[in-house]
């Protein structure tokens, strides 16, 4: 049934695992005043080495429950649901749902910005296999900037890694240096690196360090913020649904317990979090 136009409730903010949260924890800094809810499919992830048509379905599933929540407008905070659902969704789903809620990810937001950044117009991607099979940077950027490169790495390792939370450890530099060494040797020109996969700003240290000095090497969460802040700013009849109150809520597939233990890595703080059945 549609909802009616006056509906308003707080940001939905969706991710298939807990890398989302570095977004959400970007996004509350630039914008503290709205509430936030985010849902975190835990139980069913990776998303990353699902098919096209799964990552779909779970992620219209988590749409839909958020809308069900009374959210007006929901982040797709996962590179890989905005790869292989986020335009579905926009074209196919949600007229029918609720023509006037919004579904946005962090793909479009980011290739904008990479424009800017950018001097040689050559760009490495650091993703998940799902996110680099799908070439939805590729296509993104060759729609902005025909004239750049883009050069794509799988990087299985990466989400395990931080996971279990050794991103701090020892190990985790063979991985980083494989997958970057294995980036730069596709094209030793890259001058900006991008990290698309949400997780991936833990490892932003290590990452850095066997980066040549002369290239960028970009995180999602501040672009995708400040991407937010515009919408809101030219939308203002969006901008009016969403409430205000600073709160945000958290709810998980998962158990609570590994959601919390996990949580305090991507947050830096504690939260409390309810288990949900999608």
């Amino acid at each position: 049934m549609k909802q009616s136009l006056s509906l308003s409730g707080p940001i939905g903010v969706f991710d298939s695992g807990y890398g989302g949260l570095s977004i959400l924890r970007c996004i509350k800094q630039r914008l503290p005043q709205y509430d936030y809810l985010y849902l975190g499919d835990n139980a069913r992830a990776p998303y990353g080495p699902r098919s096209f048509d799964i990552v779909y379905r779970f992620t219209l599933q988590a749409v839909e429950y958020l809308f069900r929540q009374g959210c007006p407008l929901v982040i797709l905070a996962c590179n890989t649901a905005s790869a292989k659902a986020l335009r579905s969704i926009q074209q196919n789903d949600l007229p029918g749902i609720d023509a006037s809620r919004r579904v946005l990810g962090v793909i479009r937001p980011t290739v904008e910005k990479i424009g800017e950044l950018s001097a040689s117009g050559i760009i490495g991607v650091l993703g998940t296999a799902g996110t680099v099979r799908s070439r939805s940077y590729d296509m993104e950027i060759s729609k902005l900037y025909p004239e750049f490169t883009t050069v794509s790495q799988a990087c299985p390792m990466f989400v395990p890694i931080v996971e279990n939370e050794e991103f701090e450890g020892e190990g985790a530099d063979y991985f980083v240096r494989k997958y970057v060494d294995a980036l730069f040797g596709q094209n030793a020109d890259i001058d900006t690196v991008l990290l698309a996969c949400t997780h991936y700003p833990l490892l932003y240290d290590k990452i850095r360090k066997y980066v040549p000095e002369r290239a960028k090497v970009i995180t999602q969460g501040d672009i995708v913020a400040e991407s937010l802040a515009d919408y809101m700013e030219r939308h203002p009849e969006m901008e009016q649904r969403c409430t205000r109150g600073g709160r945000t809520e958290y709810r998980t597939t998962e158990s609570p317990e590994s959601f919390t233990r996990l949580a305090r890595i991507f947050l830096g703080e504690p939260v409390e979090v309810s288990h949900i059945d999608m």
